[in-house]
């Protein structure tokens, strides 16, 4: 799925986020809103892992979504 696909089904996709990274909040998601970098910012900040580690997440996630 590319950027665009998830920006285009943020609402549906939130689920599944808040699923894989509990700690999120809504206010978050929304912030973030199908904004990759944001949001691998907010599982950094949440989760008090390395971009990249935060990243990798994402991008794992990315491709299974």
């Amino acid at each position: 799925m590319n950027r665009d696909e998830i920006k285009g089904k943020w609402t549906q996709l939130s689920g599944s986020i808040k699923e894989k990274w509990g700690k999120l909040t809504d206010d978050d998601l929304k912030e973030a809103e199908g904004n990759r970098d944001i949001l691998i910012g907010k599982i950094q900040e949440k989760y008090g892992v390395a971009k990249e580690e935060a990243a990798k997440q994402v991008n794992d996630w990315m491709e299974k979504a």
